[in-house]
């Protein structure tokens, strides 16, 4: 079944085209990867997706709603969430009231005071299990590693109930062991969570991805498996090299 379709999906910033005629079909509870050379579009693919960046042709239908020229609040009450390359947490603010705030879906001052007060309920527990930061539910997102802070943030997006998750480079500044982790979050996630990764770790993408489509110069250069992907010449061309 088919979660979104993107249909000649175009955005031109002055005389360029970061994305070109783009079209792409993404199915529920997949994992897609996104790769390309730096300028390829694929960050601004997600931004479009999101409603970050207006596009300035094409469509975007999800779940058979055409979400096109929606607001990046109204697509985020469709259930698309967003993690940019720069973790965005409430720093001053513990792990859980963390995801009590993400969690929450009644806004204003006198909620946010009262979602601190709600206990460890099983969803959460799950949520805090899944990204290993069960044991620092009291620390501070400040005190956390760049890693645990990452998690952090993915459990945020799991906390909202997601339909479709963008992760913008999520392995950035990782260390081997905290990739390798990332990627067993990610590998749980299949199935019940569809995702976007745009990524540049290719050892990460090949414990991940199930299918992969390759961009350059804003449009679509190929689509298939990571062994697929891995032997066309066309892609060694202009990002694997030989």
């Amino acid at each position: 079944m088919n979660l979104m379709e993107i249909s000649n999906l175009t955005v031109q910033f002055g005389g360029l085209k970061a994305v070109n005629d783009l079209s792409i079909t993404v199915r529920k509870g997949e994992l897609l990867c996104l790769l390309g050379p730096n300028g390829a579009g694929k960050s601004t693919t997600l931004d479009l997706i999101c409603g970050k960046t207006q596009s300035t042709g094409g469509r975007i239908v999800f779940e058979g709603h055409d979400i096109t020229h929606l607001k990046e609040y109204r697509r985020a009450r469709h259930g698309i969430g967003r993690k940019f390359q720069v973790p965005s947490v409430f720093k001053g603010l513990t792990v859980l009231e963390n995801i009590e705030v993400a969690r929450s879906r009644r806004p204003g001052i006198l909620n946010a005071l009262r979602v601190f007060r709600t206990p460890l309920t099983g969803r959460v527990r799950e949520i805090l299990n899944l990204v290993g930061l069960i044991d620092l539910i009291d620390t501070r997102a400040g005190n956390l590693s760049h890693g645990q802070t990452q998690w952090l943030e993915i459990a945020m997006l799991l906390a909202q109930d997601s339909k479709l998750i963008l992760m913008d480079e999520p392995t950035a500044g990782m260390t081997i062991q905290e990739t390798l982790k990332t990627a067993d979050i990610f590998n749980r996630l299949k199935g019940t969570h569809t995702i976007i990764v745009v990524e540049h770790d290719m050892q990460f993408v090949r414990q991940v991805a199930e299918r992969v489509i390759v961009m350059n110069q804003g449009g679509l250069l190929a689509e298939g498996s990571i062994a697929q992907i891995e032997a066309d010449p066309r892609v060694k061309a202009v990002y694997l090299g030989h």
